[in-house]
């Protein structure tokens, strides 16, 4: 890929003799393929430029536009960009899905002629308009992943593979642990599951660029503006194994010279931190160069040129404004700005009281439930647990999100065992309270589930305790296995798991790994319901389960998996196969899985006899 910034500044452009070097425009980076798809990261001033740069080359002029939000300056372009004036010309224009509103609509808002004398339906250039939640779209030959950031609008960030290369475009962002984004996350870890989240989707990357809009010294006086410290970012960077960094979103009070200075300071933190992370803060018409490392595994996926973007299913669509919302929030200054904010996004909100009211919300099927927690208040978790146990209202969708003073890992441990979705940590004003309700009930379109018990869950619970193999933990002889598996289907990580009552325990692996998870989370719980190979090519790609832990939180992309059966028939576990990078399996390696699945159950029945 080659990227190149057009546009570097935030907030608004600031043009002028202290902003020489950096430039003083707003937000626009362009993105080159190797298959020669030109893809567009916001539209602030900057696109004006880059417009013209377009214009003067090959026509008609084809691209692609995401916008991460659509506040002034990440927008305040698109009636200067040139090329969306001439016939023939082709852009998809993609943004986040709102609560209410088309993307067309919002964007037709500064064009109207009070504001431009051109409006946005007169454009000569085809336009065709798309609207993401955290999803996985297809642009010609790059994978791009959305995800949304924490601001006071509802923004995604965007993540680029293609060619074994990766970019992350990530700007808005506030981190959601005060303490992190005052630069302490490296010594307290990232509490907040959401700066975990975060991390996650930046793993790994060849180049970041990220919001660095302010340092750890100012950001007291703009807390809940929506924006990172240099701090939080070096450190999550490190901590993400990130290979390039750069600064981005300059605030328009920061002069050449004093950025000069913070990145020497995040240059010196990264150097303290003993990681070898590259930093620089992006300039106005600098380029990058970002070299593939396609790999044998890759080549067997194949490119995947011309693709259209993944529409958004009917049935993802957003909440619509009269959806209850339930609230637990015994302290009424917090209650009524919650309750004002969300009546703002037409949600009406619903009082609990004690556990024993509990049904009656049940039967309301909130969208989304907000639950005050921690001394004084009541205990959230308990609600929540008892929310989650009523099965027969089908509530293990609903976000339920805890009010509190502060994260703490014992407490983060304890809500995910209950089913909490996530956190709301005081202070907080009514913007943030809005932006992040939409996030949590429109991700929960696209969250997984835990697998259905088999029908023959009892006898087959029986079947494998009676087998007496789970004690032993992991043993030499399914490692063995599992590293054959790996070799021969050329993956990272291959495993022999046995699935319990409410875990995965795992017998033989070829790598490092837990030998414990929860059942809830495991993907091979699924398997063992069918007879077949289980297979999972792209979990972007897959609503079932795409924001499954096991895919977010080490970053796998591709599953497969086969049951392994006793001599009865019972399925008591699989041996499953993990990798990094989207792919599908050919009848041989079909072939190959089940044969070695065959050896696996012959292991485990010798344990018997």
């Amino acid at each position: 890929m080659r990227i190149c910034f057009w546009g570097t500044r935030g907030s608004l452009p600031k043009p002028g003799p202290t902003t020489l070097r950096y430039g003083g425009n707003t937000s626009c980076v362009e993105v080159r393929t190797p298959g020669g798809a030109c893809i567009v990261f916001d539209c602030g001033t900057g696109a004006q430029a880059l417009g013209q740069e377009l214009m003067a080359g090959p026509k008609p002029v084809r691209g692609h536009l995401f916008i991460g939000h659509t506040h002034w300056d990440h927008i305040q372009g698109l009636p200067f960009f040139s090329p969306l004036f001439v016939p023939g010309n082709e852009w998809d224009i993609y943004a986040p899905k709102g609560m209410e509103g088309e993307l067309q609509q919002t964007l037709a808002g500064q064009m109207q002629y009070t504001y431009f004398p051109v409006p946005l339906d007169s454009l000569g250039a085809t336009l065709r308009y798309h609207e993401l939640l955290e999803q996985t779209v297809a642009v010609e030959d790059a994978l791009i992943t959305s995800r949304y950031l924490n601001h006071p609008a509802l923004t995604l960030g965007y993540r680029v593979e293609v060619g074994g290369a990766t970019f992350a475009y990530v700007t808005d962002h506030e981190p959601h642990g005060r303490t992190q984004a005052c630069g302490r996350g490296q010594a307290e870890g990232w509490h907040h599951p959401e700066d975990s989240r975060h991390l996650e989707f930046i793993r790994g990357v060849d180049l970041l660029v990220h919001d660095a809009q302010y340092t750890a010294a100012e950001y007291p006086s703009k807390i809940g503006w929506g924006h990172s410290t240099v701090e939080y970012l070096v450190d999550i960077a490190c901590d993400a194994g990130v290979k390039r960094l750069g600064l981005f979103h300059h605030d328009p009070m920061r002069t050449d010279e004093q950025l000069d200075r913070v990145v020497e300071m995040a240059q010196e933190r990264a150097a303290r931190l003993g990681s070898p992370l590259e930093i620089f803060a992006a300039a106005e018409r600098e380029s990058i160069e970002l070299a593939g490392r396609a790999s044998r595994r890759m080549r067997a996926v194949g490119a995947r040129p011309n693709l259209t973007p993944v529409p958004l299913p009917a049935e993802l669509s957003p909440p619509t404004r009269g959806q209850r919302v339930a609230l637990a929030i015994r302290h009424e200054p917090t209650a009524r700005l919650v309750r004002e904010a969300l009546a703002e996004d037409g949600l009406v909100a619903t009082e609990i009281g004690k556990l024993s009211e509990l049904p009656l919300l049940a039967e309301e099927h909130p969208a989304l439930v907000i639950i005050e927690h921690g001394p004084g208040a009541q205990d959230g978790m308990e609600y929540c647990r008892e929310l989650r146990a009523m099965t027969q209202y089908d509530l293990h969708d609903v976000p339920i999100v805890l009010v509190v003073d502060a994260t703490h890992p014992e407490d983060l441990a304890r809500g995910y065992l209950t089913g909490v979705t996530d956190w709301l940590v005081r202070p907080f004003n009514p913007a943030h309270v809005r932006t992040k309700a939409r996030a949590w009930m429109l991700r929960s379109r696209l969250r997984w589930s835990p697998a259905d018990l088999p029908a023959n869950e009892i006898d087959r619970i029986a079947a494998l305790e009676e087998l007496d193999v789970l004690r032993a933990g992991r043993e030499e002889r399914f490692d063995r296995i599992a590293r054959i598996a790996a070799r021969v289907l050329d993956v990272p990580v291959s495993a022999v798991n046995l699935i319990n009552r409410d875990q995965q325990v795992c017998k033989g692996m070829n790598c490092e790994g837990p030998d414990i998870l929860p059942r809830a989370i495991s993907l091979c719980a699924h398997t063992i319901l069918g007879r077949d190979v289980m297979v999972i090519p792209d979990s972007r790609e897959d609503e079932r389960f795409g924001d499954n832990l096991l895919f977010t939180k080490y970053h796998y992309r591709f599953y497969a998996g086969v049951p392994l059966r006793t001599s009865q028939g019972h399925a008591v576990g699989t041996l499953c196969l993990f990798d990094s990078r989207p792919r599908h399996l050919q009848p041989e390696d079909h072939q190959a899985l089940e044969d070695l699945a065959v050896i696996a159950q012959r292991e485990l029945q010798e344990i018997r006899d």
